[in-house]
């Protein structure tokens, strides 16, 4: 922002002194001629900022294309204006039409075509050579928010197989982490050296492929907008376990993998009628009633089972609450006269 800003200042300098040294050669009030020049200095400067600007978000593929296309296109419109001196009439009205048409149209097929063709190879190699090949689909891109990348989980399934392709790591990520990183506060660096760890251990697996990429939206400041812009642009997933961000990216069409539904779903089922045995931790909210955890991490509640705190029982699955946060599973003491159904052992 500090370059663009000297820059615009530098171009309205140029331009009053510009407008000065006209209104001196030509013996006319140069007050007037420096305001103009400076205001002309602004508009040009601020034109070339704002082109700066936007062509800073497009892959220097597109730049580049676009560039080269454009001069091409100068460059062909040139030769027709010299073919045009030679073959009609300087003083013609017609020489006039076909200059001034070649070079407004030239130039912007130029810039299409060349933009378009560098639009094609970017997005080719992003493809995996096997993949054009074979003429298949490419893989989906999926973009790793900082959560998920510090709750490590998404390193075992890795591990696992059951997830391959292409992860995305935005630059502003992992400025984001190497910022948590370096806090004063001990607890969170931790975290943020436990997401860089976390981040080494992906690249050495061979199942997925993580490339780092410098695009950003410098008009944007929340990371989490970032990243759904990312996702727009990239036709991406968000791969994260952040509830809010899960929302946000819904709400604007982008598609989310949330590792805490993953997990979710991955829980095993229990019926009511089933027998769980579990470890009675502590009190419950409700009077007699004794709290356990399965080894998910699924909250147990045991009617009744207050005065077994610190021991193991056997609980009657009565109904299961699925919840926002997780799954509750509340049961009740089993009875003798139960009948001995299904047991799930449970440690």
């Amino acid at each position: 922002m500090t370059l663009r800003n000297i820059f615009l200042i530098i171009s309205i300098l140029s331009g009053l002194a510009t407008g000065y040294l006209a209104g001196e050669s030509a013996g006319a009030a140069w007050q007037v001629y420096a305001a103009a020049g400076a205001g002309l200095g602004a508009v040009l400067g601020g034109a070339i900022v704002f082109v700066e600007t936007s062509l800073r978000h497009l892959p220097a593929p597109v730049t580049i294309g676009g560039g080269v296309g454009l001069g091409l296109g100068v460059v062909l419109a040139g030769m027709i204006m010299i073919l045009a001196d030679h073959l009609i009439p300087p003083a013609s009205m017609l020489t006039h039409v076909v200059i001034l048409a070649s070079f407004l149209i030239f130039p912007y097929l130029g810039l299409i075509v060349g933009a378009r063709h560098g639009e094609e190879n970017y997005r080719s190699d992003r493809t995996p050579a096997g993949a054009r090949a074979a003429g298949e689909e490419p893989p989906i891109l999926k973009l790793l928010d900082t959560s998920v990348i510090i709750d490590g989980r998404i390193a075992d399934l890795c591990a696992t197989g059951f997830i391959e392709g292409r992860f995305i790591i935005p630059q502003f990520i992992l400025q984001e982490l190497q910022y948590i990183a370096d806090s004063a506060d001990s607890l969170i660096r931790t975290r943020g050296r436990r997401g860089l760890d976390i981040l080494n251990h992906i690249q050495k697996n061979h199942d997925v492929e993580v490339q780092i990429v410098a695009d950003d939206f410098p008009h944007v400041k929340e990371v989490d907008s970032k990243l759904v812009e990312l996702a727009k642009k990239l036709n991406a997933k968000i791969l994260t376990n952040d509830l809010n961000l899960n929302k946000v990216a819904a709400l604007q069409g982008v598609k989310v993998l949330n590792i805490n539904e993953l997990s979710n779903a991955l829980k095993p089922v229990v019926l009511p009628g089933e027998t769980i045995r579990v470890f009675v931790l502590k009190e419950g909210k409700e009077a007699g009633q004794g709290v356990a955890y399965l080894d998910d991490g699924t909250m147990v509640v045991v009617d009744h089972a207050k005065r077994y705190i610190g021991k193991n029982v056997d609980g009657i699955v009565t109904s299961v609450l699925q919840t926002s946060a997780g799954r509750m599973i509340f049961t009740r003491l089993k009875e003798p006269t139960d009948q001995d159904t299904l047991s799930v052992a449970r440690g």
